[in-house]
């Protein structure tokens, strides 16, 4: 993969959501990614995709670029977390390549739970490590039956002396196999407090040499990276594992989500400005009838198109990430919105790219053909795109 011709719009950085430092970061990941991911290969294209992950996690730790998804008091850079930051280094990642995105993002969501509501103990154990690209982290709450619908879950955590005991299965699991530790939900099996709505769920930090925890399976999928399904069987976490109180642990997956779906969107975002960038340095090369495809009205009216979505999507995301900076709320209706606009977006730009390149577009190998493969994932993982709309729906019908 080589570093694109033409540049993609770059003025949204001169939007007020952003500070001084947010338009440095922009400027050093962009720069960083352009020397070190745009020539690296792609992950159909290596032997070992779990040793290229690693790798890719160690580099990211060894830059300094995974302490942006950890808090300053345990090696991060600031605190709390900074979600424009996030968004801005997941969208110059994923421009670059999307392994090293995924890289970047499941550190961030694999450990957001212990940055958000775990306790100090929890947070020294594993997050300096994190931060230094040391431990790989996994999050840890779909199931076959229970992925949209938390509360068919049927992984259980049975309370035992001081800890608990868990027992189920998690499926499309991220980072499954290489993860040195997994952040799972679970119902809990607690009589009247298993009951009581929201209160029937815990969060528990599971190591991956756990007595009772393996994997079952790895899923192969069309942009491939590590993926599989984990088992625990009998599996005992001690009560200090335990992330926030027993009961919490619907609260703390919703709350790690609002914080992660926009930074999905900002990936969706990048990809998105990798394929228009490809389709603008084509048409202008490229001659039918003999002059550029660029000058032909029907390929400015594509290309208009696409970057009107490209600056909503950026909106959106920007937007999101800029209240939840500011104000400190939750933002469950600007993250579903930024999610859902950039990636439903994003794939029709990456479309439109291959559109415009015609047969060189699909042909294996291709930057957009890699790009198409890989933003079809972002519409489904935290949140399918109709999940994001009954989430915007009950925030607009909910009386003020």
């Amino acid at each position: 993969m080589s570093e694109p011709t033409t540049a993609a719009e770059r003025t949204h950085l001169e939007w007020p959501f952003f500070a001084d430092e947010h338009r440095t970061l922009a400027r050093d990941i962009r720069q960083w990614a352009a020397a070190e991911l745009w020539n690296a290969p792609e992950p159909e294209d290596v032997d070992d995709v779990d040793a290229a992950c690693r790798g890719l996690v160690r580099q990211l730790g060894e830059a300094g670029w995974l302490r942006h998804v950890v808090p300053a008091a345990h090696g991060g850079v600031s605190d709390p977390l900074d979600a424009r930051s996030l968004c801005i280094i997941r969208e110059a990642l994923a421009t670059a390549s999307g392994l090293a995105d995924f890289s970047f993002a499941m550190q961030g969501l694999g450990t957001g739970p212990i940055t958000l509501f775990g306790s100090s103990a929890l947070k020294r154990r594993y997050l300096p490590d994190v931060a230094r690209g040391k431990r790989i982290a996994a999050f840890a709450i779909s199931e076959s039956g229970a992925g949209s619908d938390v509360g068919a879950m049927q992984t259980v955590a049975r309370r035992d002396g001081d800890g608990f005991v868990v027992n189920g299965e998690k499926t499309w699991i991220s980072n499954a196999g290489i993860a040195d530790h997994y952040v799972v939900f679970a119902k809990l099996d607690e009589g009247k407090l298993a009951r009581d709505g929201e209160r029937r769920f815990v969060a528990l930090v599971v190591d991956a040499d756990d007595p009772g925890f393996r994997v079952a399976e790895r899923i192969d999928v069309s942009a491939p990276h590590p993926l599989g399904t984990v088992r625990l069987d009998d599996c005992r976490v001690a009560a200090d594992r335990v992330i926030g109180e027993p009961g919490a642990g619907l609260r703390i997956a919703l709350a790690t989500l609002d914080l992660f779906r926009p930074t999905v969107g900002a990936a969706a975002l990048g990809l998105a400005r990798r394929a228009m960038e490809e389709a603008c340095a084509w048409v202008a090369e490229r001659e039918v009838f003999g002059r550029p495809l660029a000058e032909h009205q029907m390929t400015q009216a594509r290309l208009a198109e696409m970057a009107v979505r490209i600056d909503a999507s950026a909106l959106l995301v920007y937007r999101a990430a800029w209240t939840r900076d500011a104000t400190g709320r939750r933002t469950t209706r600007e993250a579903a919105m930024a999610k859902l606009h950039a990636t439903e977006s994003a794939q029709r730009v990456i479309d439109d790219a291959i559109q415009l390149l015609g047969a060189r577009g699909v042909r294996k190998g291709a930057v957009v053909e890699r790009l198409y493969r890989e933003i079809r994932a972002l519409r489904i993982y935290e949140g399918t795109s109709e999940i994001q709309k009954i989430v915007i729906a009950g925030t607009v019908t909910k009386p003020t």
